[in-house]
This record gives structure tokens, C-alpha cells and sequence, in this order.
């Protein structure tokens, strides 16, 4: 249910101080600037929980009930670490923790099956309430109208029902939706997250998931005997030990098994992602999800395993359009990924790619979760 410390629940800046004490862990001012705001929300949770325990009040909705927080800063800063300690450090059985983009297909679905209700809105906003007291939402962003129309009245029909936001965002708020078409619809939402939540920038230049896979080789030879142990020490500290305990990722209505899972980190065997009845829709899903993925035991292609080799092109245009890092293991070298006689268009592009994903101007960029057309993959 919650960390401990003997009796005592552990502070967001007790886990914090914790995993600076870590090998390879580097400490951040502007993550711990950030913590004294974070330790006030907490705080106030706490004092929640205790009066609802002692029957002095039962509900949330006070005056000065806890709204949340609005994380926002640059890529790679640590917004996701930090509101991952937060979560874990409430100790509420009522909590969900989920990426902003799954939980608006989330949205989407349940107003469907509401239609009958006589507000399907405020009837999702109900039953989220009953669930969740506080919901946590990682890369808060919008870029599609359907969503800016719903988000202003389900934010704050979930604030007057007491449920606790705290969001990260690459984004201020009154950066949303720049360009979105009909944004002055959009405004009151901007207003109100800027009223009710407390909007703090994580102030930091260091981008540590690229510094981590700048300082270490992310395309290494299957046959090397330490290349398992450099994946896998890479990824440990890509999730800094936060591994998830489920063995697959479900893609439409299918269960892709996976080696490692994580928050935002993913590692599969090139023979389950790219030998089964996949197409580019399942991949543009996985990167939509995750920043970063790992493939294992990527083999050389030739006439023999035309349709790996086909999926493989669909799964790096795909990767490289939405800015993916890539770790991944190859039989061969890149110059030799393609057997003697492939030196079609395709095969030049992909290798000219897999060449580019390497560079550290391609792990400076942003992730893109959504967005991207696949008439755009075949360019």
C-alpha cells in the first residue's frame, strides 16, 4: 500500500535522498527544488487520510483540500521520476498512475458506453471519483480537437469531486494546444488548471535519459558475451530499478511477451516483434507508449527472412518518425545488415536511419506519442 520507514510513511524527499545514495544515481537541484513542493501536497494527503480514519471527516471536498500539482519541464529532466516517488509515497489504496494519451482513449471508450446517461461526462467523472482519489498523468498534452472539447468540463467536474491531479507536461499550461484548431475553446481549461493546480517548472538543462545513452554504446553485436549485461545494466538504470512485474504489452487484442517492461521502457526479442503477424499500426501504438526500446538479436536480413525484414523497415520508420530511442543488439554490423544484393532504396534508408538513431541529435529529440501519419513511413 505505501513505503515505510519503520512505522513512519516515507517522504517524497526521503525516497529522493534514498536513490541519490544509489551507484550511477546523479542528484539535481531542480529535482530537489522540486520536492519541497511536492513534500506540501503529500503532507496534506497525509493529514486526509488521518482525519477520515479517526471519523472527523469523511470526505475531501474541505476548502482546503489538496488539488495537485502541474509538473512541467524539458525532455529528460526527471518529471516522470519524480511524480512516480509521489505516487508511491501516498499512502492511498485510490490512486492510479497512467500516461495522459492511454487515459484519454480511456475517455473516449467510457463516453461511448455511457451514451445513455443523461450528462455521459459528469457520469464519468462520477465513477472515476469513486476509484481514484488521486490520479497522476503523465505528458499532460493536447493535440486533438475531441480532446480539448472534453478536457475543460472532466477536469473540473473531477475537482469539485475532490480527486487530486498531479500531471507532468513538457508544456506550461498556457502552452497547450498552440496552434489546436478552435483554441479559444480551449482557454477555460488553460484557466483552470492554472487555478486550481499548483503550475511548477522543473528547471533543470541536463536531459538524463539522453545523458545515459550518450555515455554508453546503444547498438552493440549479439555475440558479444558482455553485451546482455550492458543492455540490461542500461536499462536498469534508464528505470532506475522500476521494473513492472508483467511479462507481456497488450497491443489491440494482442499480448506481445516482452523480456523487461517499464514506465516508459520497453525490451523485446526481434523474433516476437518483428516475426509475428504484425503491421505498422501495432508498432506506431508501441512507440506512441514508450520513448525507449530495447530489441534483442536483430539478424542479418536476406531472401530468406523477406517478411522480418519488411516489418523490421515498417517498426524503424515508424520509431524514427516518432523520435524512439532505440537499444538493440544486431548479429551483424550495420554495413552488413542487409545481405550482398539488397542495396535497394529501402534498405539505404533504413540503414541511413538505424545510423542517424545513434547520433546525439536524435537523442535530444522529443518524443512524439502521437500525431504521426503513416502515410508519412513510406516517404
Amino acid at each position: 500500500m505505501h513505503q515505510t520507514v519503520g512505522s513512519s510513511v516515507t517522504s517524497p524527499k526521503d525516497w529522493y535522498q534514498t536513490a541519490c545514495k544509489k551507484s550511477g544515481f546523479v542528484c539535481d537541484a531542480g529535482q530537489m527544488a522540486a520536492l519541497d513542493e511536492l513534500e506540501v501536497p503529500w503532507q496534506q494527503m497525509l493529514e486526509f487520510k488521518t482525519r477520515r480514519d479517526q471519523f472527523l471527516g469523511r470526505s475531501l471536498l474541505s476548502p482546503d483540500a489538496p488539488k495537485g500539482l502541474y509538473l512541467w519541464g524539458g525532455v529528460g529532466s526527471g518529471k516522470t521520476f519524480l511524480m512516480d516517488g509521489f505516487y508511491h509515497c501516498v499512502p492511498y489504496r485510490r490512486k492510479r498512475r497512467i500516461h495522459f494519451h492511454h487515459f484519454m482513449l480511456e475517455v473516449h471508450h467510457e463516453l461511448k458506453q455511457l451514451a445513455g446517461e443523461d450528462d455521459p461526462l459528469l457520469a464519468l467523472a462520477d465513477k472515476i471519483e469513486r476509484s481514484t482519489r488521486l490520479l497522476c498523468l503523465d505528458e499532460f498534452h493536447v493535440d486533438d480537437i475531441a480532446d480539448a472539447m472534453i478536457l475543460g468540463r472532466l477536469l473540473e467536474a473531477l475537482f469539485e469531486r475532490g480527486v487530486v491531479l498531479l500531471t507532468t507536461s513538457n508544456y506550461a499550461p498556457d502552452a497547450l494546444y498552440p496552434n489546436g484548431l478552435q483554441r479559444q475553446n480551449f482557454l477555460p481549461a488553460i484557466d483552470l488548471l492554472q487555478r486550481e493546480l499548483k503550475v511548477l517548472h522543473l528547471n533543470s538543462d541536463t536531459d538524463y535519459r539522453m545523458l545515459q545513452m550518450a555515455r554508453d554504446p546503444i547498438f552493440m553485436l549479439s555475440d558479444d558475451a558482455q553485451t546482455g549485461k550492458q543492455m540490461l545494466s542500461l536499462f536498469q538504470r534508464l528505470t532506475a530499478n522500476t521494473q513492472d512485474s508483467a511479462d507481456f504489452v497488450q497491443v489491440r487484442n494482442l499480448k506481445i511477451p516482452v523480456k523487461h517492461l517499464a514506465r516508459e521502457v520497453v525490451w523485446f526479442d526481434f523474433k516476437v516483434l518483428c516475426g509475428g503477424n504484425h503491421d505498422q499500426s501495432d508498432y506506431l501504438e508501441i512507440a506512441h507508449r514508450f520513448p525507449t526500446i530495447f530489441v534483442s538479436d536483430i539478424p542479418r536480413f536476406s531472401a530468406d527472412n523477406g517478411a522480418e525484414a519488411r516489418r523490421f523497415t515498417w517498426l524503424i520508420d515508424v520509431l524514427y518518425d516518432n523520435h524512439v530511442k532505440l537499444v538493440a543488439s544486431f548479429e551483424s554490423a550495420l554495413n552488413e545488415l542487409y545481405a550482398a544484393g539488397r542495396h535497394d532504396s529501402e534498405s539505404q534508408r533504413i540503414a541511413s536511419r538505424l545510423i542517424e538513431m545513434q547520433t546525439r541529435r536524435y537523442l535530444e529529440l522529443p518524443h512524439r506519442s502521437r500525431g504521426v501519419s503513416l502515410t508519412a513511413q513510406v516517404a
